[in-house]
């Protein structure tokens, strides 16, 4: 409980403390929502990934919400993490560990603790909405008073949420591996070269041919493509939800957070002598921990001595948001990092330094900027020696339209014909399966052809 004792950014202030103790108590009697075992089993795919054996597709909603958690939504994020693992396992002739960002993503930070509304025609200040772990997005007063009983609502949600997935990874989910289930209708997009074009439907035909030939050399490959792991990660933001579900469990060494298999730390709480630093510092778990530009490379290197004491492959995941305009800052970084010899998994967020609000209000992204970070990131990697792990992004499987770009054509007029995100916007569909063929065709040794055709 040392945690309790630090400077502790993006705080909850409840107006009940009795009652935020009980729903406490409550979280810490019931069942774990993932076991240590499979801690233990993506710990050591992250030590695969460290020495360049294993790529990581880390991705899913920006903010969940407690109405995700049905069986449409769950299946469609799903199906395009797999399908983006298949597109980068053909390309870098490696496998590909999936993480998902939900069953547990229901927090969020904020900039301001607080925002002001116009209720029934006057200015009110309310607090701003974390997540529907903390309280509800509807802009009344009594909607935005965080309340301790949605602790208690997120874990349930949570643990339905694992419940689906673990039984759809058992149970013929690989059934959306087959090439009738992918939706390639933005390659007819006009916006893509004819050459560009022709490279993504090769390379897509490549993937959907490799994939019959394993279901056509017998039952035995076809189970074994069929065994895929899903593990779940979300921000470590609320630390009373975290620490009512961290326990020692039997026959191992270590305390475990059992909320989530790869719990991170924003860039808004990573201060070193902060009380979320020193609650992971604490848990065997893998922890990530997201660095942007303003990042000190001592400093860097600092988070990884504390967090990792022991230097354990697959500790601890950076995961840069740099922003296509300042990746040039990861350079420096990647030298602290490898000269200090700390052991760390690189992951490249492309996502969350590109943002901007549209003249209306609208947060958005560019999709050629998401790609020039990467491009970016991993022209930084090759020329200081380390690896990238792997990516780390916000995606559904819906058709929304939220970023701005990419094939599908979605333009700046039409962002509001399906803007659904409860924060940031997301890639959709389309979108992300664009991003993985360019990825793809980068690590298949089309660095300059392929991602180099858009735009960065």
């Amino acid at each position: 409980m040392s945690w309790k004792e630090r400077p502790r950014a993006q705080a909850v202030v409840y107006d009940d403390p009795a009652a935020l103790g009980r729903a406490v108590a409550r979280l810490s009697a019931l069942p774990p929502l993932v076991t240590s075992w499979e801690i233990e089993r993506l710990k050591a795919y992250l030590a695969d990934a460290q020495r360049g054996q294993r790529l990581i597709v880390h991705g899913g909603d920006c903010a969940e919400t407690l109405d995700d958690c049905n069986p449409a939504t769950i299946t469609a994020t799903l199906k395009i993490l797999l399908q983006m693992s298949l597109v980068l396992i053909h390309g870098s002739q490696k496998p590909v560990v999936r993480i998902g960002r939900l069953a547990g993503q229901y927090a969020k930070p904020r900039s301001r603790p607080t925002e002001t509304l116009t209720i029934d025609g006057k200015p009110v200040e309310v607090p701003s909405y974390f997540g529907d772990l903390v309280n509800h997005a509807r802009p009344t007063p009594q909607a935005r008073r965080p309340d301790p009983d949605l602790l208690l609502a997120g874990y349930h949600h949570a643990a339905m949420t694992l419940n689906f997935i673990r039984s759809l990874a058992t149970g013929g989910f690989a059934d959306l591996h087959h090439a009738e289930q992918w939706d390639l209708r933005f390659l007819t997009n006009a916006q893509l070269s004819g050459e560009l074009r022709e490279r993504y439907q090769r390379m897509s035909r490549d993937v959907r041919s490799a994939i019959r030939f394993a279901e056509l050399v017998g039952e035995g490959a076809i189970q074994e493509v069929s065994r895929v792991d899903f593990f779940a990660s979300h921000e470590g933001l609320h630390l009373e939800y975290e620490s009512a579900q961290t326990r020692r469990v039997p026959r191992r060494d270590g305390t475990y957070c059992l909320t989530t298999h790869l719990p991170w730390i924003g860039e808004r709480t990573r201060a070193i002598d902060g009380a979320h630093v020193e609650f992971f510092r604490g848990i065997a778990n893998p922890v990530g921990v997201k660095i942007g530009p303003g990042i000190d490379p001592q400093d860097a290197v600092a988070l990884l001595r504390v967090l990792n004491p022991k230097r354990e492959p697959g500790k601890i995941v950076l995961i840069s948001r740099m922003g296509a305009a300042k990746v040039d800052a990861l350079t420096p970084i990647l030298h602290a990092v490898e000269k200090s010899g700390e052991p760390a998994v690189w992951l490249c967020d492309p996502m969350h330094g590109n943002g901007h609000v549209t003249e209306d209000g609208r947060k958005t992204r560019h999709f050629d900027a998401i790609v020039a970070e990467l491009r970016g990131t991993m022209d930084a990697h090759a020329r200081a020696g380390t690896v990238l792990g792997g990516v780390h992004v916000e995606v559904t499987g819906q058709d929304v339209t939220e970023v701005i770009g990419g094939a599908s054509g979605v333009t700046p007029e039409r962002l509001s014909e399906n803007y659904a995100t409860a924060c940031d916007p997301r890639l959709n569909y389309a979108q992300a399966l664009e991003l993985a063929f360019i990825l793809s065709g980068a690590m298949s040794g089309q660095v300059g052809q392929t991602a180099g055709d858009l735009p960065a």
